[in-house]
């Protein structure tokens, strides 16, 4: 008989990334430093435990328009398909084609933060997305549709009690278009998800909420499927320019 537990490593996940907010949260005093700090810990959950075709990383978006998103904290992006991103002095570009889900971390939820979400998540999703055509050994499949991309709040506390009460739900509710969050993890209480097959938000208290929150991230990124075939040449357009 292994004396490995499946309930303690899953258990331990969420503990570990709790845990590291509160100190975090506690022992820095720079607003900046605190904020830079918080969403490493997000980003180092992400690098670690998503699949390999996806990496996750502080961003703009740009599309092939020249179009540019708000600075993003962390964007969940395709690595296996994508043709290009541009790093350069710590700042990373990268083409809103690749992007599967983008995050807006804070250190506690409040109705401010809730559309301040809503607002950097709506400036990826108003970029222009390219698709072309899918070449194989007897033609083309037409372009694949492009899939939604997910936007999300993450947070240590909640200033509201409930943590997932009507408060949350009233600020979630103010943009249900391009700013609408289908996410949120607030790591010390619970977390919430949109469904969209019943048009609602299901709330979940409790329960490891980072561990929770994590495997529903990673079963609706599985659902996404893969990013559109980026057009590469719409980008070098700006060569001639």
């Amino acid at each position: 008989m292994s004396d490995w537990s499946l309930p303690e490593l899953l258990s331990g996940l969420h503990d570990d990334i709790q845990q590291r907010l509160k100190t975090v949260r506690k022992t820095l005093a720079h607003p900046g430093s605190k904020g830079d700090a918080s969403e490493k810990v997000w980003l180092d959950l992400f690098q670690k435990y998503l699949p390999k075709r996806y990496q996750a990383a502080t961003a703009h978006v740009v599309d092939s328009d020249g179009n540019f998103s708000d600075q993003i904290d962390v964007v969940i992006f395709d690595r296996q398909y994508s043709p290009f991103i541009f790093d350069y002095q710590d700042q990373t570009i990268i083409p809103a084609e690749s992007v599967y889900a983008a995050f807006e971390a804070k250190q506690s939820l409040n109705a401010e933060h809730i559309a301040y979400a809503q607002q950097k998540i709506a400036s990826v999703r108003r970029l222009h997305r390219t698709s072309l055509p899918i070449p194989y050994a007897k033609g083309t499949y037409p372009p694949k549709p492009l899939i939604p991309i997910l936007g999300g709040a993450l947070t240590f506390e909640s200033d509201w009690s409930p943590a997932l009460g009507e408060p949350l739900k009233h600020a979630l509710a103010v943009d249900a278009g391009d700013g609408k969050l289908d996410f949120g993890c607030i790591a010390a209480h619970g977390y919430f998800n949109y469904d969209e097959a019943l048009q609602s938000y299901d709330f979940h208290d409790g329960a490891k909420p980072a561990t929770g929150f994590l495997f529903k991230l990673i079963s609706q990124l599985q659902f996404s499927g893969t990013v559109p075939m980026i057009d590469i040449q719409a980008y070098a357009r700006w060569l001639t320019e």
